[in-house]
């Protein structure tokens, strides 16, 4: 019963590590013969190939796009133009009666041009003064830097997931490893059982009672089996690797203290150094640039316009032959906007709230992350009393192993003192991995918290 309680443990943490990845497997040709990783080799494997990590450099990359388009708006826009018309009806010119031109005493009219019209334009226009353009390129700055917190902070969150998952294999063999133990133990009683029986130092209830034994074990071997093959799974598919490709972790499933002192400091720097902290200052740097940019439709805009025109009118298609007549301009063009009917408020209201609200959210995720940083260290501390513990209760318990089957072995002792005795070494060594595992993740809870790095 506590076997299987601590074996199902082990099958929900596997589960939860596969359920918690959303990563996309990746195709092609699986390498012949296993593929041997440690975790290093296993984060730097995700950190190259893993979706996410793919989907966050793209963004980066779009940021440097947006930069450039930021910077555009301050350079000179330079546009062509044609157009082609064919008059059905040309316009017409009215000369008023008794005059030099028309001497009759009624009006005339005379039509204009040709049937056919042709234009051709060159617009230049460079701005002089905008206080959106200063604004903008700002944004544009900031908002890569955002980006390149955002890239941080996946990479943190996958190296994460690549711990738990790794750990969660090395967990899965280890508790297999137990219960293979345990049914190595529970068949030897049986044949010593059988062999007694056969001699007639054994009642039939004994038998029957290792037989029983030996049948409720062997599942808790095989369940153990399926939860390893999960495991494995999950971790597969964190490193975008085929799922039928043969995976070896390298790595001892041991505890390792942090040192008091790097612990003191990381958490002093943890606000300075967690992306996500860091990413919520930036989004604040610019939502207040966006109350900027909001405020400066009430200023007005400069800019440098110039056009040279190209246009002719002509009734025949003989192009060589057309007049045409140019066209060159340029000035000064000033705009400002007077009423836009509270618009440009409204808008100034709006971001300067959406900016109170950031700070609020900054206010509470620097509290969260206290709190994280503090839940991660008492686990921590507890996991490490626990390894503590279990590991004086495995030494008593494979010795206790060994004085029951001695005893029963020579009569003394009993088949329900020796099972008694196997049941309490499986739980021993399961809850020393168990607390091995719990201490490990949290302190990779830890470090992702404190924004520490691989």
């Amino acid at each position: 019963m506590i076997r299987s309680r601590y074996t199902a443990f082990a099958f929900v943490s596997a589960s939860l590590v596969w359920c918690g990845t959303t990563f996309a497997q990746s195709g092609g040709d699986v390498p012949s013969g296993p593929l041997t990783l440690t975790l290093q080799q296993a984060i730097a494997l995700a950190l190259k190939q893993n979706r996410d990590i793919l989907i966050a450099d793209q963004e980066r990359y779009k940021s440097d796009a947006q930069i450039a388009e930021a910077r555009s708006g301050a350079f000179p826009r330079l546009s062509l133009s044609g157009a082609y018309g064919r008059y059905i009806r040309k316009p017409v010119l009215f000369l008023p009666p008794n005059s030099p031109i028309n001497p009759t005493n009624s009006t005339a009219k005379f039509e204009l041009g040709s049937n056919n019209s042709y234009m051709m334009d060159a617009a230049l226009s460079q701005p002089l003064y905008s206080r959106k353009l200063g604004v903008a390129l700002d944004i544009a700055n900031t908002y890569h830097d955002y980006t390149e917190q955002s890239f941080r902070a996946t990479e943190l969150d996958v190296v994460l997931a690549v711990k738990k998952g790794f750990y969660a294999v090395l967990l899965a063999n280890e508790l297999l490893a137990a219960n293979r133990e345990g049914l190595q133990v529970v068949k030897a009683n049986l044949e010593n059982v059988q062999s007694q029986y056969h001699h007639g130092t054994a009642a039939e209830f004994d038998l029957l009672r290792a037989e029983v034994e030996l049948a409720n074990t062997e599942p808790l071997v095989i369940s153990a089996e399926n939860n390893l093959l999960l495991a494995r799974n999950a971790l597969k598919n964190l490193l975008a690797i085929p799922l039928n490709q043969e995976i070896e972790l390298q790595g001892s499933f041991t505890f390792e203290e942090t040192p008091r002192a790097m612990m003191d400091e990381a958490k002093r720097d943890a606000l300075s150094k967690n992306p996500s902290m860091m990413k919520l200052g930036l989004q604040e740097s610019l939502l207040e640039m966006n109350i900027s940019i909001e405020r400066a439709n009430f200023f007005p805009t400069l800019n440098l316009v110039g056009s040279y025109q190209w246009q002719t009118q002509d009734n025949t298609f003989t192009f060589s032959q057309y007049n045409w007549a140019q066209t060159l301009n340029i000035g000064l063009q000033l705009s400002l906007s007077l009423f836009d009917g509270f618009r440009t408020s409204a808008r100034t209201q709006q971001a300067e709230i959406e900016y109170q609200e950031i700070h609020y959210a900054k206010l509470k995720a620097e509290e969260g992350l206290t709190i994280q940083i503090q839940s991660a260290e008492l686990k921590m501390a507890e996991a490490q009393k626990r390894i503590e513990g279990q590991e004086k209760s495995i030494d008593q318990a494979q010795k206790a192993v060994r004085i029951a089957q001695t005893r029963f072995k020579s009569g003394v002792g009993t088949q329900l003192e020796l099972l008694d005795t196997q049941v309490a070494m499986t739980r021993a060594q399961t809850n020393y991995a168990l607390a091995v595992y719990d201490y490990l993740v949290a302190r990779a809870e830890w470090r992702h918290a404190v924004g520490l790095s691989d």
